[in-house]
Order: C-alpha cells, then structure tokens, then sequence
C-alpha cells in the first residue's frame, strides 16, 4: 500500500471540493496536524474516519486504498490488492509487538533480578531499603508482565486444535490459561472445547 499516493490523493480530493486543511480537519473532528500527516503519506486516516472521508469526497474505500479512483471493471483486482496489502501489513505489526512481548519480559524480569541482587547484600543491616527494593522490582516486573500479556492477546490469532477456527480470546482468558510459549490451554468460541491452541498471524 503505498501511503504516499494515498496522501497526495487526499490532498487532490480535498482541494477538488474546496476545502482547506483546516476545514476538513474540523468537519472529521481530527487535529489539522492529522490530516497533514495523511497527505504527507506518513499514516493513513484513522479507520473510523474513512467512510466519512470519503463521503465528503464522493469515492470508495477502494479509491482511498489504491490512491486512485478506480475503473469498474478494475474493482475486484484492486479490492483483493488492498485487502492482501491490508492483511500483510497486519501480520508485519503483529509480529513486532510479539517481538516487544519478549522485549517487555525479559527487561522487567532483568529489573527485578536486579533489585534483588542489590537487596541480598543490605537485608540483615537494613532491612526497609531491602523490602522496598525488593517491592520496586516486583511492582516493574508485574507492570512488564501485563503489558506482555496484553500484546500477546491481541497480536494475530490463537487457532483451536479442534475445528481451526482463528479468534482473539479476551485478556481474562489468555491470563489464566495454561501456556507453554504461544501455546495456551484456551476454551474456542465457535465449537467450545478445550484445547492446546497456537498462535497464528
């Protein structure tokens, strides 16, 4: 997907119906700054504004995607395009938070061995400092340990052992379940057993 030809079409788009950025900031309820960032192909807008976006400027999802209007007949070969484009996007950024889970995990467990190194020494002479230390690299470690959770729920799918259906369990879920690496003991939604159940990108 290429963000740069879908920015200079917005900026087309816009300036064909007569609007400033400024005007069209204010008729989205965004910051002018947003739609600066659109044009310049550094983000695309944000999914809940992109029906009224293009409303606004009488095209599709599809024209907005391919930074183009799009031929009828062209249609189905530029729809699968962005939703091909759409999907491997997804996969990349759901592999690099699974990559920052490990990050999260490894740096809050690095801080609170550390702070129980640095105690072991001073607990018999001083025992607060040694407790609160010891309190501080547990309260970085639990704070890690959510955030690495909650990444490893929404990052791809867990696909069931059973019938294959791919789902998004919720945080509760993923928290009390079994799990060996991306691997959890997770109930499906669709056929309702339980299983080992991978994660999927």
């Amino acid at each position: 997907m290429d963000l740069k030809k879908i920015g200079k079409f917005i900026a087309e788009n816009r300036k064909k119906v007569g609007l400033s950025q400024e005007s069209l900031a204010e008729k989205l309820d965004v910051s002018n700054r947003s739609v600066s960032k659109w044009e310049r192909g550094i983000c695309l807008p944000e999914t809940a504004k992109m029906p009224e976006l293009c409303r606004l400027f009488d095209i599709t999802i599809n024209d907005l995607f391919s930074g183009e209007i799009v031929d009828m007949k062209n249609n189905d070969k530029k729809l699968n395009e962005n939703l091909l484009a759409l999907a491997k996007e997804k996969e990349q950024k759901d592999k690099q938070l699974l990559t920052l889970e490990w990050v999260l995990g490894f740096l809050g467990l690095a801080a609170f061995l550390a702070m129980v190194f640095m105690c072991i020494p001073i607990a018999d002479s001083n025992t607060p400092p040694a407790v609160a230390m010891f309190i501080v690299g547990f309260i970085i470690f639990m704070i890690a340990a959510f955030f690495a959770l909650k990444i490893e729920q929404i990052a791809g799918y867990y696909q069931c052992a059973k019938c294959g259906h791919k789902h998004v369990p919720t945080f509760g879920a993923v928290f009390v379940a079994m799990h060996f690496g991306h691997t959890r003991h997770l109930r499906c939604p669709k056929c309702g057993k339980k299983s080992w159940q991978k994660k999927v990108l």
